[in-house]
């Protein structure tokens, strides 16, 4: 296992993606990168487990919890925000207790959780719930501020996933992933607000659902296709540049780190594959890495 920066970089159009860890997960799920202590951190949602793997040791640790993880962000002050069944919560390290932070917004709605995150540049956290039960679309984003105070940004979904912003702070991509849609925003990185909302990319049905995206350094957004067995490319207009197969029909996220940001790290899923899909894809679930040549958005850590 070598993701270092002296790793070759494969021509942006024909990258060598490779198995960096068999964990089986059952729904792996938002790998984010920790740079100083050269980490890598994602969840398994179904096993309430939060996994990291220290790649200069080569050592993988896993934690469980007594509710679902659906995201996280790494906190400046050290430890986590945990995005969980109910609500938000802090631990302040590893080993630490969660304790509830802000509104607890899902407590009465058995069905719902959280799902998908991401830190802005002020150190805001914007964080997407699914509705498991798809009985209805009132699933929704969320913008949780370091204070504790959180704000209903936009209803009206199933899954709300994918969430990235660019470099520069000034744009925000999701997914609503039933849809098979990635929706485009324009960012006041000072106020918090959206404004612009547009269509980004319309994937066709039966070739994969966009699930978790980020953003590399040039603009271009990128997406695992749950059910599509691959990992896209989008330029900053929504056309689609590159699209890498990868040996797992459900890929559920893809994030950018490593010494240089240019080791892509791919979750996987497990969840509803038959016997038969799961003799033919004996890596579902695994954790999947390529290198690219643009590095990826750097992760901003929740001020809170």
């Amino acid at each position: 296992m070598n993701v270092t920066s002296d790793t070759p970089i494969q021509p942006l159009g024909q990258p060598d993606i490779s198995l960096l860890l068999d964990t089986r997960c059952d729904l792996g799920e938002g790998p984010r990168w920790h740079a100083a202590e050269a980490r890598l951190y994602w969840v398994d949602i179904n096993a309430f487990a939060l996994h990291r793997l220290d790649l200069t040791r080569n050592h993988h640790e896993i934690r469980h919890f007594d509710a679902p993880i659906g995201c996280f962000a790494f906190r400046a002050g050290g430890g986590l925000l945990l995005g969980m069944k109910d609500g938000c919560a802090l631990i302040d390290d590893w080993d630490g207790s969660p304790r509830p932070f802000g509104p607890q917004m899902l407590a009465d709605k058995p069905h719902h959780r959280l799902n998908d995150g991401r830190t802005d540049s002020a150190g805001r956290f914007w964080v997407g719930s699914v509705n498991s039960a798809k009985d209805a679309p009132d699933a929704a984003l969320y913008r949780l501020d370091p204070d504790g105070s959180l704000q209903l940004i936009e209803g009206g979904m199933l899954t709300c996933n994918g969430a990235a912003f660019s470099a520069d702070g000034r744009q925000f991509r999701h997914a609503d992933t039933p849809s098979h849609a990635v929706r485009a925003y324009d960012v006041d990185p000072a106020t918090g607000s959206l404004c612009g909302r547009r269509l980004f990319h319309q994937f066709p049905h039966g070739t994969g659902r966009p699930d978790g995206g980020s953003f590399d350094q040039d603009g271009f957004y990128w997406t695992a296709l749950f059910d599509g067995g691959c990992v896209v490319r989008l330029d900053p207009a929504g056309t689609e540049v590159l699209r890498l197969p990868v040996p797992v029909s459900r890929p559920t996220m893809i994030a950018f780190g490593g010494d240089d940001g240019r080791t892509a790290f791919v979750t996987s899923a497990r969840t509803g594959l038959s016997n038969d899909q799961l003799a033919e894809q004996p890596l579902a679930g695994g954790l999947f890495t390529f290198r690219v040549e643009v590095p990826g958005v750097p992760e901003w850590p929740f001020a809170g």
